[in-house]
């Protein structure tokens, strides 16, 4: 009757300690798939932050390039228009202006003609088209190696329109053919002479599409003196 109690306490610790046993071994293999489940979303944190950390640099990177085109293209526009500013300083400053060559140039008599260009524009528009850019580079070669010459550009219109309007309109298209010529082959804006008749001296019938076209224009002469005594234009 004795051996009982002790059996039934060595049972019990026995019974206890499998119990413990098992409840260890439930809860590892109940834990093990969630430990296994943060590792994995820690790494996956981690690659995710890796990621975010190169497509930033490579933004960051993109971003610095672009500022730099940008720098770039904006200080060639601004080179571009300081050009485009100088040709028009020059044009505006330097050409002479008249009614006519009569009176303004001293010895006319003795400049003649030597050669001449005619570029039209279209309607009510002073800009030069690459056509007629062409037709201005083929004219400034034969002036290489010239001396003791003026040019004279005569811009015109059609008689559409308001007439003084038509005057202003065929000196912009002058300014348009001198500013080209100057600031491309680098001759003195003090060779030109720069005459705006707008609608008047039509060389075509204003009643007529094909008319019109031919009186907008710009005519280019370049007068050479010739005389013996080498004299030259009172301005150049």
């Amino acid at each position: 009757m004795r051996i009982r109690p002790i059996h039934i306490a060595v049972s019990a610790c026995a019974l206890l300690s499998v119990t413990g046993c098992a409840t260890k071994k439930y809860v590892r293999n109940q834990t093990a798939p969630i430990i296994q489940q943060t590792d994995q979303l820690d790494q996956k944190t981690a690659e995710n932050n890796r990621a975010i950390h190169d497509v930033d640099n490579r933004a960051q990177a993109g971003i610095s390039k672009a500022q730099q085109a940008a720098d770039a293209a904006g200080q060639s526009a601004n080179a571009a228009q300081q050009s485009a500013g100088n040709a028009t300083d020059a044009a505006n400053n330097a050409v002479h202006r008249a009614d006519s060559l009569a009176g303004a140039v001293a010895g006319l008599d003795s400049y003649k003609q030597v050669s001449d260009v005619t570029v039209t524009f279209g309607f009510d528009k002073s800009t030069l088209q690459a056509s007629d850019r062409a037709q201005l580079d083929a004219f400034a070669a034969k002036l290489n190696g010239a001396s003791n010459y003026i040019l004279e550009v005569t811009g015109g219109t059609d008689s559409t329109g308001n007439a003084q309007y038509n005057y202003q309109l065929s000196q912009r298209r002058a300014d348009a053919v001198v500013q080209y010529l100057a600031s491309k082959y680098q001759i003195s804006p003090r060779r030109f002479y720069l005459i705006g008749i707008g609608e008047d001296k039509a060389v075509g019938d204003n009643h007529t599409r094909a008319g019109r076209a031919m009186n907008r224009r710009v005519t280019v002469q370049m007068l050479s003196n010739m005389s013996a005594n080498g004299s030259t234009a009172s301005s150049n």
